[in-house]
């Protein structure tokens, strides 16, 4: 597999990542808050967060393209050619319980003393999802084009995640 494919197929890996990440399931009926939970609408933590303005600062100097949002989502993945594929998603509405149920692997951690998990990723890469709020977290994903099963993505994930903490409300 040349270095250019396995860019690519990164790539896909993020977009389904993200994707299954962030969707939950679509039920018929009447919506009702969550037991425990408030009837009262959250404010968007994020909502003067651009996620791909906020990754390409992160990026600056250090080879990476622009960062594109392929989506309707506050989520951007940017690539630097031949090495890495990074991704980051501000999401307003599930926090690290909801990142937990979908990883079953997923170990905490913390990130400049904020609360954190980190996993592997099931076709490559690692996450690392930040607590923002109860019902709110950052994700950052990290693929390297060595190969999808390389220990230093983990660690590549949780520098850009300690760059990103100061960043977020």
């Amino acid at each position: 597999m040349t270095i250019n494919s396995r860019v690519r197929q990164a790539v896909a890996v993020n977009a389904i990542v993200f994707a299954t990440a962030a969707c939950t399931a679509t039920v018929a009926g009447t919506p009702l808050p969550a037991s425990g939970a408030s009837a009262t609408p959250t404010a968007n933590l994020f909502a003067t967060l651009n996620a791909c303005q906020v990754l390409d600062r992160l990026n600056a100097g250090q080879g990476y393209a622009p960062g594109e949002n392929k989506t309707r989502r506050n989520e951007c993945t940017a690539t630097k050619p031949g090495a890495a594929t990074d991704s980051l998603a501000l999401d307003p509405v599930q926090g690290l319980n909801e990142f937990a149920q979908r990883n079953a692997a997923a170990v905490q951690t913390s990130i400049n003393g904020r609360p954190a998990m980190q996993a592997d990723m099931p076709l490559g890469g690692c996450a690392v999802a930040v607590e923002v709020g109860e019902h709110a977290r950052a994700l950052v994903l990290m693929t390297l084009a060595t190969g999808p099963d390389d220990p230093q993505a983990c660690v590549d994930a949780k520098a850009l995640a300690e760059r990103l903490e100061p960043l977020l409300p």
